[in-house]
This record gives C-alpha cells, structure tokens and sequence, in this order.
C-alpha cells in the first residue's frame, strides 16, 4: 500500500492498480493475482477461508452488541468504534477452546471468565475514555445493575468540555445472547446536573433487571449539555460523550 501524491484525486481500478480513499488519505494497492473462485475452492486456501469465516461471525457479534445498545450510543460513538470492536470481538473469539478452527465464536469465547473481562471496559468513543471524563468513583450492584457515585460534584468530578453547562448520567443493564441476537436493555432514569459545585448522591437504577439467559453488560454514559435561554442542545453533536462497559458477567 502506498500514498497517492497527486492534484488529480482516483478512485477506482486501473489495468492492476487499484486507488482508494483510505483515514490516511488517497492510497494506492496492486490488484491481488488470486481469483475468488480459487479462495472459495482451492485446497491450499482452507486456512484463508477458516479465518475468514471467524473474522465474519466476529464482525456480526460485534454488531449485535451495538444495534442492543443504540439508544445509548447514538450520540456516544467514534468513527471507528465498529472496526475497534470487531478487534475485541476477535480477540474473544480466540478464547473458544471448544470449537474446530474456522468455526470458533464469540458466543462461547465470552463465557469465559477471560472473555468477559476483555469487553469489559470498552469505550464506544474513543475521544471520551470514561476514567478521564469521569473523576469519582463508581459503585455497581451487579444484581439490580443499579449505580452509585457518592458525593458527586459536577464541577470537581468531570473534565468538563468548553462550553458545558449540565451534564446527563445513564445506567444501562443488558442482557444478550450473542448466539441468537435476543436482547434486553433496561435503562435507568436520566440524572441532569447543572455543572456547579453542589455536592449530590447520584443513583442510576434501570427500570428492571433484563431477562434472558445471554451475557449481562453493565454501562455508564455521560452526555454534556449547553444551556441556552432555557433549553439544553447537545455539546458538539455528542462527540465529548463517554460510555463504557463497567462490568461482564
């Protein structure tokens, strides 16, 4: 893969060169000599085909877990949280010891006491990890997945972002079968805080503990706000947001 230095921008395929727009820029690559057809069939690919299977049901499982919490990560997302999780997803599956190569899954790598805590802790945006947004400490009842942050001061336990007037704090309690994709996401009332320095107890308990049998996700989100004659809109269409995985079960 090389850089395309050039006032004339090309995308597309070009006799065995192949120019596309990449994160680092334009770039350029050879066309690969080997058909899809011999992939699909050839002996000599099985192991190309096997990890390529793998990687796919990892890609799927991490989609999963995303569409299961979209109401909280809307507007709490980086542009490459899909690729960062299909990383982590891979990494899960490698922890199933059971099944044959090629058809390994996450469904049974997150069983695992290993498995689980390889999710646990991922940020879905990756420009608010949550241990630098949110100064306090953070206690969790894995039962009822209600939260506690005890003497709670917006002013003094947040790295606030230019321009934030208030912030939101949201539990959210998951239950999901990454084998057959049910879910259950019960969330907690919004807690709103102006950004001052009133001390507060802050409990962030979900509507209901998520039925189901799959793997249990405990989440915190923290979402800034900027208030205006009254109204509060959204810091920077959400991009300072943190929201992580407390805890894996």
């Amino acid at each position: 893969m090389a850089k395309l230095k050039s006032l004339i921008k090309i995308e597309g395929t070009l006799d065995d060169l192949t120019f596309y727009k990449g994160k680092e820029g334009y770039l350029v690559k050879t066309k690969s000599g080997v058909s899809a057809n011999r992939i699909k069939n050839d002996p000599a690919f099985a192991r190309t085909r096997e990890n390529g299977s793998e990687f796919g049901k990892s890609a799927s499982s991490g989609k999963i877990l995303r569409r299961a919490i979209l109401p909280m990560m809307e507007d709490a997302k980086d542009s490459q949280v899909t690729a960062r999780l299909t990383k982590v997803m891979t990494q899960i599956k490698n922890l199933d010891t059971t099944s044959p190569r090629g058809q390994r899954v996450v469904e049974v790598g997150i069983t695992t006491p290993s498995g689980q805590q390889t999710l646990k802790g991922f940020n879905f945006n990756d420009r608010a990890i949550l241990s630098t947004v949110l100064l306090s400490d953070v206690g969790l009842d894995t039962a009822t997945g209600e939260i506690t942050l005890t003497d709670f001061i917006p002013a003094q336990n947040l790295s606030v972002p230019v321009g934030a007037t208030h912030v939101s704090l949201t539990s959210g309690f998951l239950n999901l079968d990454f084998a057959t994709g049910d879910k259950d996401l019960q969330l907690s009332p919004v807690s709103n805080l102006p950004i001052d320095n009133t001390t507060t107890t802050v409990t962030l308990t979900p509507a209901a503990v998520p039925t189901g049998t799959g793997t249990q996700g405990y989440f915190l989100k923290v979402a800034f706000y900027q208030e205006v004659n009254g109204i509060q809109y959204p810091l920077n269409n959400g991009a300072y947001n943190a929201l992580e995985i407390l805890e894996v079960l």
